[in-house]
């Protein structure tokens, strides 16, 4: 009798550490952080500065909201949508409506929309062979993105400059064919948006989206000659397939980065360079 209480006191103390470690395991298992392989993948197109900068910020963030970021970097404003309609993205963020616009009127099987807008990039004129737009002789060069937006867009900043004159109404839309008055005879050259930095030893003055004046170490608040302001339309954008909008991972995106962190952070880097839009 002895020996079987001994026996069954064994056994029960055996069953009860069990269940501990159990349980144990279980608690364990409630505190670890989500696991990789349970969050919704997101894979985001971006050109390195600002926009995947910003992404950059919001990862942890969007962990939390039970999401996976990945960062596609691009150097070229055409494979991030073709890329996001050819569902190789998730979404993309490197452009302002107007560009987006005109790029669906081109590629009408592209069924692509703007989840929301997130920022300015003021556009600027730089030089390295002026110090100031008076000094701009006759026949000078000038280089402009070629894509019909940021081209149209262009060609009106060297007007808000007192440079040259547009066609009246031409708005956005405008091209080098458009300019009516061109007192200073300027030499128009058009370039893909990414290659005009790399004419400033060529030409005398570039026009050149903020983005890549930034990724040739140009601040536009500092080196621009002449730069758009806060007013500026052309907010930059989120783009994702039509319908997507509405997806748990888009909205949980739109949110952080339409956070007062993100806001910060962009008011503290850039330092008036990119400027909210929210």
């Amino acid at each position: 009798m002895k020996g079987d209480t001994f026996m069954k006191k064994k056994i029960l103390a055996l069953l009860a550490a069990t269940s501990l470690s159990m349980f144990a395991l279980t608690g364990c298992g409630e505190q670890t952080p989500t696991a990789s392989g349970d969050l919704k993948q997101i894979k985001v197109g971006a050109t390195p500065v600002p926009h995947a900068e910003m992404l950059e910020q919001i990862k942890d963030d969007l962990k939390n909201d039970g999401v996976a970021l990945e960062i596609v970097e691009f150097n070229d404003y055409v494979q991030p949508n073709l890329a996001l309609n050819d569902k190789e993205l998730d979404a993309n963020f490197f452009q302002h409506q107007p560009y987006l616009d005109d790029f669906v009127k081109e590629h009408q099987e592209l069924k692509l929309t703007s989840a929301g807008g997130i920022h300015i990039e003021p556009m600027g004129i730089y030089s390295k062979k002026i110090q100031k737009l008076e000094d701009l002789a006759s026949g000078a060069t000038v280089s402009i993105p070629n894509d019909p937006t940021n081209g149209g867009r262009a060609l009106l900043l060297l007007e808000k400059a007192g440079l040259l004159k547009l066609k009246e109404g031409v708005g956005e839309k405008a091209t080098p064919q458009d300019i009516v008055e061109n007192s200073k005879n300027l030499q128009i050259q058009e370039l893909e948006a990414a290659q005009v930095p790399r004419t400033l030893e060529d030409v005398d003055i570039a026009i050149i989206n903020t983005n890549f004046a930034m990724q040739v170490n140009l601040v536009p608040t500092k080196d621009a000659l002449f730069m758009e302001d806060s007013t500026s339309p052309y907010v930059n954008i989120v783009a994702v397939r039509q319908g997507d909008e509405n997806r748990d991972e888009i909205k949980a995106l739109m949110k952080e980065l339409k956070s007062d962190k993100i806001k910060k952070f962009i008011e503290e880097k850039y330092k008036g360079e990119v400027v909210p839009a929210f």
